[in-house]
């Protein structure tokens, strides 16, 4: 049992009914109020300056870590230190702690979520993608190649990754202009050059990871939670023409590095804790490695909305993380297996979530089928990819026994190409 977990808990902050962020909730993220910048976490709409609270006495830790512009420093102290700091703070905010309620000093470190600007929570020094929902491998097989072979030959022996490119990991909210590069029309003899016509989200979710083992030692995947800090939204955006013209033979390139979007609020792994979930049977049997026990799965609900300058929002999608074939511990595990050290504050991303229902599909590229169906948006207008000028929303919770764990959203606008 994790003591911040405790669904019993109430706090004394103002949290409505359908928040992402109870007192059980507890993520990390890096926040800014005028100058000062410092390691936050949230409770209800209440965003909380835990340097202040450090320098109260508050943490048994170096109070220094949170004035960082980013939460690798706190990290390098492990998942324990983590723990411990997500228990403090659900002491401290607890409705039974009459002496926090009335210690006037917490009230300098209490800022309304209006009040301050989230900034990129992590510096990413190495950036995974994964490739690990059948569904979305099945349907790209189908539209790229036949049902019948669909999935590649490896695809349920491995979980399929590539080295992407972490400089253009940005935060939710800032916006980004349409990629341009090489494509090859399909009536073209040569390729032409100009701006991304297919521009595509892809609905992921990203863990991030504490100090890893040095180079040439694994992690298995029973001990891959305790190098697992916590999750985040990923809308990895793909600029589908130039990818299919550059991928064969080395993969992604131009049309994956322009931008991905990261939501600014890290849930641990600890608060996610009480949504694991089986996983769905993998055959062929795994090599002895990728093997593990228990539930290693999170259900995680997960919607996409599209909103077009000046219209309402339109949901397209919705999905869940439970749908994935390969978990986060197999991923770390098959990651470090050949001896690559994983470090502090590396993102990795779980590869598009597709559900079985055409509605649960996590991209354009899917619901679109490849340009052939449109979708409809509110203000009678149709997509097939993302056009120019529309904001890309993803929003996702786990919520079980009447409580809720959520993210908040990742969220870009898509500005014409320079």
């Amino acid at each position: 049992m994790i003591k911040a977990n405790d669904k019993n808990i109430k706090t004394w902050l103002e949290v409505s009914d359908n928040s992402d962020f109870p007192i059980q909730n507890i993520p990390f993220g890096v926040a800014k109020i005028n100058e000062e910048v410092f390691v936050a976490t949230r409770i209800g709409d209440t965003v909380i300056n835990l340097y202040k609270i450090a320098q109260l006495g508050f943490f048994n830790i170096d109070e220094e870590v949170f004035t960082s512009f980013r939460l690798n420093d706190f990290m390098l102290f492990g998942k324990q230190a983590t723990r411990d700091v997500r228990d403090a703070i659900s002491d401290i905010f607890n409705a039974e702690n009459e002496t926090a309620i009335n210690n006037a000093d917490l009230q300098g470190a209490l800022n309304n979520v209006d009040e301050v600007e989230m900034l990129m929570p992590m510096e990413i020094g190495d950036y995974t993608d994964f490739y690990s929902s059948e569904q979305h491998a099945y349907n790209v097989g189908c539209l790229f190649r036949d049902p019948n072979n669909a999935l590649l030959p490896n695809w349920k022996h491995i979980p399929v990754g590539y080295h992407g490119r972490a400089s253009s990991i940005i935060p939710s909210g800032l916006a980004f202009n349409r990629p341009k590069g090489q494509k090859k029309p399909p009536t073209a003899e040569v390729p032409v050059f100009g701006q991304s016509n297919l521009l595509d989200f892809e609905l992921e979710t990203a863990f991030f990871t504490y100090e890893g083992k040095p180079l040439g030692d694994s992690i298995s995947t029973e001990e891959a939670d305790e190098f697992i800090f916590g999750m985040a939204l990923l809308n990895d955006w793909s600029a589908r023409d130039i990818q299919g013209w550059e991928y064969v033979p080395l993969g992604p390139f131009l049309g994956k590095s322009f931008a991905s979007h990261l939501s600014c609020w890290i849930v641990t792994l600890d608060a996610l804790e009480p949504f694991r979930t089986a996983g769905p049977v993998q055959d062929p049997k795994v090599l002895p490695y990728l093997e593990y026990a228990g539930e290693k799965h999170v259900d995680i609900k997960l919607e996409v909305l599209i909103q077009p300058e000046g219209g309402e929002e339109t949901s397209v999608s919705k999905s869940n993380y439970k749908y994935m074939y390969w978990n986060m511990n197999q991923q770390l595990a098959h990651h470090s297996v050949n001896g690559c050290n994983i470090k502090v504050g590396d993102c990795m991303g779980s590869g598009t979530i597709s559900g079985p229902k055409e509605s649960e599909f996590g991209s354009m590229l899917e619901l679109s089928w490849k340009g052939t169906k449109t979708i409809p948006m509110k203000d009678g207008t149709e997509r097939k990819f993302i056009n120019d000028n529309d904001t890309v929303i993803m929003r996702g919770f786990a919520e079980k026994n009447g409580l809720r764990i959520g993210f908040g959203e990742v969220a870009a606008k898509v500005l014409p190409a320079k």
